[in-house]
This record gives C-alpha cells, sequence and structure tokens, in this order.
C-alpha cells in the first residue's frame, strides 16, 4: 500500500509483501539487498553523533498534509504495530495491544504536533505604552522535544530575551513559541534558530536572543551514556551581539529564579 510517499509493506491480511518471496524468519523476510553494511552502519551513527542539521528549516516533504490527521494516526498504527512484532512482543498481552494506536496518537497530535502549521501559536501584541525600552527576559521555559536522529527527548530550559521595537508581546506566547518548534522531531542547533527567527518576525526586531541549555537523551540512555553532561546553544542578535547588553543578560539568566 503506499499513499501520497507513504508505503507499507503490510497488506491488510497482517502478512508482509516480503513474507510472500526470500527467505523467512519468525515469520518475517529478509533479503540480503537489504541488510546494511557494517561501513554503512558506522556513517549513519557518525551523522547521528555529529548532531547537525542540513537546513533552519525543518526538512519536510512537500505533500506532507496530504493525509489528515486522522489518516495518519490510522497508517502510524499499523506500522508501529509491525515494529512491535519484528521485536518478539505479544501484543495479544492487554498491556501491549493499545500500544500501537497510544504511540500514534502521541506523536500526531502531541509530540509532533508542531510539524503542522496550523497549530503554530498566534502571537499577541501590544503597544509598549509604557516605553519600556530594557530587554525582556523570560528564563526557564521548559523544553521538551525530541531528537530527530534517535527519536528520544531533549528535556531542558530555554532562556528568551528581547528590546522593543514599539511592540510588546503577551508574555505566554513566549512560551507558547518555543513548545511550538519543540513539538517535532528536532536538533538543538535548529531549534534555538527556529526560536530565534520566530520571535525577530513577529517582534519585528532584531534585538533578539535564545539561549537553550538541555539534557540529550540519545547521550544519557544509549552511545556514550553520560548522564550528566548538557548542551548549551545560543542566538544572540542586534544589540545583543553587544558584549554589555550579553553579559547583562547571561547575569539574569544565572542568577537564582523566584520560587512560588
Amino acid at each position: 500500500m503506499k499513499l501520497n510517499g507513504t508505503s507499507s509493506s503490510t497488506p491488510l491480511n497482517g502478512a508482509s509483501a516480503n513474507q510472500q518471496e526470500g527467505v523467512h524468519t519468525n515469520g518475517y523476510s529478509r533479503h540480503e539487498n537489504y541488510s546494511a553494511t557494517a561501513d554503512q552502519d558506522e556513517l549513519v551513527d557518525e551523522i547521528g553523533d555529529a548532531h547537525g542539521a542540513s537546513s533552519v528549516d525543518t526538512p519536510m516533504r512537500p505533500d506532507a498534509f496530504d493525509l489528515d490527521d486522522e489518516l495518519k494516526v490510522d497508517l502510524i498504527e499499523e506500522h508501529f504495530r509491525e515494529i512491535m512484532n519484528i521485536l518478539g512482543l505479544d501484543l495479544t498481552d492487554d498491556s501491549l495491544k493499545g500500544s500501537p494506536r497510544r504511540v500514534a496518537k502521541m506523536y500526531v497530535k502531541e509530540i509532533f504536533r508542531g510539524l503542522n502549521p496550523a497549530n503554530k501559536p498566534a502571537p499577541t501584541l501590544f503597544d509598549n505604552k509604557f516605553r519600556y525600552n530594557e530587554m525582556l527576559v523570560e528564563k526557564d521555559i521548559t523544553v521538551q522535544t525530541y531528537c530527530e536522529h534517535h527519536f528520544v527527548p531533549i528535556i531542558g530550559k530555554a532562556h528568551v530575551a528581547y528590546i522593543s521595537s514599539g511592540k510588546v508581546i503577551g508574555l505566554s506566547k513566549l512560551n507558547r513559541i518555543v513548545e511550538y518548534f519543540c513539538k517535532r522531531p528536532q536538533v538543538q542547533e535548529r531549534l534555538t534558530v527556529q526560536i530565534a527567527d520566530e520571535l525577530k518576525k513577529i517582534l519585528e526586531t532584531e534585538d533578539v536572543a535564545v539561549i537553550i541549555d538541555a539534557k540529550h537523551l540519545c547521550v544519557s540512555t544509549r552511545g556514550v551514556h553520560d548522564v550528566n553532561s548538557s548542551t548549551v546553544t545560543a542566538s544572540y542578535n542586534g544589540k545583543f551581539s553587544e558584549e554589555a547588553t550579553k553579559q547583562e543578560l547571561l547575569r539574569y539568566v544565572t542568577q537564582p529564579s523566584v520560587t512560588i
């Protein structure tokens, strides 16, 4: 079955297309042409560990939204059920039989909903009637996103700052803009720049800064298994590129937060 570039090798009868030809192992076939070589595996791992992004924009196909969300959930459910079968899990078990559907709904409607521009928060801007022309800093905004190389969480904090050019934005919108760009597969460098670029566009100013400090579960739960390290990225623009303004921001960010 193939729909708008999304293919499935599993017919409705539950047997994969490859099961009807080639060598079978526990109900699954493996053709040598589909086997990755050790060199290819090593290259794939190196690319993932390099943590580079190919562009500022999240890589998306032109037909990304030809399928509605409900059909996407149905298709992902089918594919994830196949993954669980391949892993040898018993999908008749009460604890597991609903997992393919739960995962599919989570992907489309929760953790990756930021892929759809229809879910972008509408900014609320106000005139800067108080003529406040110093920096405004929203610190310790929760970051919960997913590494696009291994699809495991990146968890941390974002600090966002801007200097008004005549307009101010509702504070909660800063949190929602961060959340929107988190809800997609990401690399931290791209996430940082995407948030900064969006704020510059909305606020019509270059005077924007974004700092993210986060832990990557692709580092702590696999590979090197380093549970202590974190990654810091920053985007300093306009006046925040000036050393004095940058240092003022860093003082605010590093001082203890108010507790309630």
